[in-house]
């Protein structure tokens, strides 16, 4: 039998669709009483890349981006999601988790998934098809003011990119009221030294061997010349 709706909360605009047990408010007002809430979307998650796997090709090949973005990223995402269930970390960002992690010993597993599961989410932000060049506005009058020129910056990332030893990543940053080009091992993230990140490069060799073999430098060259996003980085400045 078809359950009837009051028509008191008709005139509320309080709708109410019965399905399996599940209710579903639109319009004005909350759930009535006895209707069961939906679960609300997972804090960590596998987010889909922001352009398709082919379009920063031919500096970063599609089947490069199959095992970077398919397994490597998706393989940190799934290790954070299996370590935290059942903890107090369960439900919170992987910014929030790196956060409260980061130097503890006992938690060097969730930090290591967790950043590096954050790291990967930025990276992919950190490019675009088309990108490459000079950043402009109030970032380029940063650059300029923090390295004297955007050639100065361009040589000391690059420097920081191919001289950090073994896995890690090459990061802009804010810090305080000037940027700085700074570097970091395996899974290591400026936001737990109080920096802010503005854009990065991952230097660990799974990021461009199949595409650069040994050829880090080439690499980085490509990227800084053809695919940063400095319209992302401009954001994250703003934001700070």
């Amino acid at each position: 039998m078809k359950e009837e709706i009051p028509r008191g909360d008709v005139n509320r605009r309080e709708f109410l669709v019965r399905a399996g047990g599940l209710c579903v408010a639109l319009g004005m007002g909350t759930l009535p009483l006895g209707c069961a809430q939906s679960p609300p979307p997972p804090a960590v998650a596998f987010s889909p890349l922001p352009y398709k796997d082919d379009a920063l090709e031919p500096y970063i090949s599609s089947r490069t981006m199959s095992f970077h973005y398919g397994k490597h990223h998706k393989g940190y995402v799934d290790k954070t999601i299996e370590l935290i269930k059942g903890t107090p970390l369960a439900g919170l960002s992987f910014q929030e988790i790196l956060k409260q992690t980061a130097n503890l010993p006992e938690k060097t597993a969730v930090f290591n998934n967790a950043a590096q599961s954050w790291n990967h989410d930025f990276f992919w932000k950190s490019l675009r098809k088309g990108g490459g060049g000079k950043p402009e506005g109030d970032l380029q009058t940063l650059v300029d003011k923090s390295f004297g020129s955007f050639a100065n910056f361009r040589k000391e990332f690059f420097n920081t990119a191919l001289t950090q030893f073994g896995s890690g990543w090459a990061w802009l940053v804010l810090d305080g009221d000037r940027l700085k080009v700074v570097q970091t091992a395996n899974a290591d993230n400026p936001l737990t030294k109080g920096q802010t990140p503005l854009l990065t490069i991952d230097v660990w060799e799974h990021a461009y061997y199949l595409d650069y073999q040994n050829r880090r430098g080439d690499y980085v060259n490509a990227l800084l010349d053809h695919l940063i996003n400095w319209q992302f980085a401009a954001e994250n400045l703003s934001r700070a």
